[in-house]
């Protein structure tokens, strides 16, 4: 009999019962079968089932985590990058430990006999100057243009180096580096300029060095008076006096604005060339100062007044010409110049510029019409010490120096050097010579004017230039004695030994031919032009100073009165009588080239010698002649540089030699017992010693 099955039973539940329960026993079943059956089929293959993984979702969060992750990865691999490539540029560089500021050039400082600056030369072309001496604008207009951010940064400006990153990437080319102050001065100091990112790595080392070893108003120092301001200055106070005619210690808000703004583009902003551009960059400069507070934009509105007129910059003197032979002088006196050096020369101010705006005059009034183009002049004491020189009407376009470099015939003015050489072999000024025309083995001299006086005193053979005379003295005497007698006097030149040197065809300067004449101002003592008096260094240590020196006595003193007597002749009646001026006695020659290509004339005083010569540098004939527009100018500027002093006798020059009684043609005369040649001279010279 079956059993009943309880109440109890009927709520009890089994697997097979639950929800699905019969269905997930089914498929396991199902699975383990076919599991069993795979299984006895590949033994050695075993399969599993992963449950699978349920994917996170990208929130924002998650995004910024990554990103930063990524971040950090690619940013320390990029410092391992620039550490290495800083590293790699920073190893091509010297050790540290030998880093130094390289000594700037020495500066040679030139100036006039009373201390007014003629010109800075040397590399630099202008000493340095500390930044506390300069007006406070002047570095405040180089930081407002150039580096705001100066004071603030490290060397590297990185806003800077930023933007010009951005800059260089669209132009596709290095337009510019950002570079600060500091690294300017870096590259200037050690580095070449070329433009590239090697360079500007090692030029942000230098900058940190500089920054760690140096203030912020030495490294702006250095870097103002060192800096390019185009026409060769390196350095504010070179630009000052290049530009402006003044030391930048004396440097207006203006004028500070437009050396600030020639920074940018030396050449294309030089006030001188562009005064529009060097203008408007000014005003750029003063509304930066403004902007940062320097000034006031009261201050900036009133400064720009005078660059928006026309800039008035220095005009360049012709005491640059002075300068140049200076410079080319200090090898002689110091050797290599190491020092900043103060040259104090024997240039008289007010002459010098006396000289040069009579030969600017005198090429301007007279020129065109008498088709000459240039001027020279060089004036000096007797005892050599140079007072003025002008090489030149305008140094800016042609610095060639005619009165120092320049070689030109002096003509007649060549003739007392003969004439001298007939003194000292027996003639006196009243011997008559025969003023004839004559040729000599193929060459036939001519006067000037075309025109022979026969029977004359050799005084008046002088006077009147006569080319007949002096020829004939130069092949009786032997024109080897009349070249010895040039260079006894000072002609350093190369004369030819032949008849016709004696009427000056010899190429002689201008200096050298004045210098010449000395002599017969000094009583026979011979000289050596100079025009430096005294070196000193920048702390006043006295490296040369001038002590009389020269030949001795070059002219026998019974000849200085003779010819004395002879060339003063030629002022009073022959061709050099326009020279006179007051009451001065004075003496002189003129001299005029073949086709009137030169025109000179040399004269003195018992106080100065000048010279003066006219022509044109391409050696074209003109229509002047020595004893026109030469003593023109010769008689202007000396009538000027003698005011104010006493009238004194040139040496002998009341002693006249005209008696023509029992006079005998030169042909006759000296008799062969009263003829001495120069070596019987040198030799009673050195007997009377």
């Amino acid at each position: 009999m079956a059993r009943k099955p309880s109440k109890s039973s009927d709520l009890k539940l089994t697997t097979a019962d639950r929800v699905g329960a019969g269905k997930g026993k089914k498929t396991r079943t199902r699975t383990k079968a076919k599991t069993t059956s795979t299984a006895k089929a590949s033994p050695k293959k075993k399969t599993t089932r992963r449950k699978a993984k349920k994917q996170p979702k990208w929130t924002f969060w998650r995004v910024m985590r990554r990103l930063f992750y990524w971040g950090v990865v690619l940013g320390v691999w990029a410092g391992i990058a620039v550490i290495g490539i800083v590293a790699y540029y920073g190893m091509q560089l010297p050790s540290s430990d030998t880093w130094a500021i390289p000594d700037r050039p020495a500066n040679i400082r030139i100036v006039a006999a009373d201390g007014r600056l003629l010109s800075n030369r040397g590399k630099m072309g202008g000493e340095a100057v500390s930044i506390h001496e300069l007006p406070h604008f002047v570095p405040a207009a180089v930081l407002a243009i150039e580096d705001r951010r100066f004071y603030n940064h490290f060397g590297v400006d990185p806003i800077g180096i930023a933007r010009a990153f951005v800059n260089n990437t669209i132009e596709g080319r290095i337009t510019g580096g950002g570079s600060t102050i500091t690294q300017q001065v870096a590259k200037n100091l050690f580095l070449t300029p070329d433009q590239n990112y090697g360079r500007k790595i090692q030029e942000a080392l230098l900058s940190v060095w500089l920054e760690q070893n140096f203030t912020k108003d030495e490294i702006l120092q250095l870097y103002l008076n060192r800096v390019y301001f185009g026409a060769g200055s390196y350095g504010i106070e070179a630009a000052a006096q290049r530009y402006f005619g003044k030391s930048a210690r004396n440097l207006s808000l203006g004028e500070s604005a437009i050396l600030a703004g020639l920074l940018k583009a030396p050449s294309r902003l030089a006030p001188n060339k562009n005064p529009e551009g060097a203008a408007a960059r000014a005003r750029v400069v003063l509304n930066a100062m403004a902007e940062e507070g320097y000034i006031s934009e009261a201050e900036a509105k009133a400064a720009a007044i005078d660059p928006n007129k026309r800039i008035r910059t220095r005009v360049t003197g012709t005491e640059y010409y002075v300068a140049d032979w200076v410079e080319t002088l200090m090898d002689n006196y110091l050797g290599e110049v190491n020092q900043d050096v103060i040259v104090y020369t024997t240039i008289n101010w007010e002459m010098q510029k006396q000289a040069e705006f009579l030969i600017k005059e005198i090429v301007r009034e007279q020129g065109e019409e008498r088709a000459f183009s240039q001027g020279a002049l060089v004036s000096m004491t007797p005892d050599g010490a140079v007072q003025a020189i002008v090489g030149g009407i305008d140094y800016t376009t042609s610095q060639y120096n005619r009165a120092v470099t320049a070689r030109r015939q002096s003509g007649s003015a060549f003739k007392p050097f003969v004439y001298l050489t007939a003194l000292e072999h027996g003639y006196r000024p009243d011997t008559v010579v025969e003023d004839a025309p004559f040729t000599y083995k193929d060459w036939s001299p001519e006067n000037a004017s075309g025109k022979y006086r026969g029977r004359i005193q050799l005084r008046d053979a002088l006077a009147i230039s006569s080319n007949v005379v002096a020829g004939k003295l130069a092949i009786e005497l032997g024109p080897q004695n009349v070249a010895q007698t040039a260079y006894k006097l000072g002609i350093s030149s190369n004369v030819d030994a032949v008849p016709s040197s004696a009427l000056g065809t010899t190429g002689i300067s201008l200096l050298e031919l004045t210098a010449a004449y000395a002599p017969f101002a000094n009583g026979g003592q011979g000289i050596i032009a100079r025009v430096i008096s005294r070196i000193e260094t920048a702390d006043g240590e006295v490296l040369y100073s001038h002590e009389p020196a020269g030949p001795g006595q070059v002219i026998a003193p019974e000849y200085i009165p003779m010819m004395n007597d002879m060339l003063a002749h030629s002022v009073e009646v022959g061709t050099g009588r326009k020279a006179k001026f007051g009451n001065w006695p004075i003496a002189g020659k003129t001299g005029t080239s073949q086709k009137n290509r030169d025109a000179v004339f040399v004269g003195y005083s018992a106080r100065l010698i000048t010279g003066v010569w006219v022509g044109n540098d391409d050696d074209t004939p003109t229509n002047a002649s020595g004893g026109n527009v030469p003593v023109q100018v010769w008689h202007d500027f000396m009538q000027k540089a003698h005011e104010g002093f006493a009238v004194a006798q040139i040496p002998g020059g009341n002693v006249r030699f005209d008696n023509q009684q029992n006079l005998e043609p030169m042909t006759q005369r000296p008799q062969e017992g009263q003829r001495r040649n120069l070596g019987d001279l040198i030799n009673e010279l050195f007997s009377r010693n």
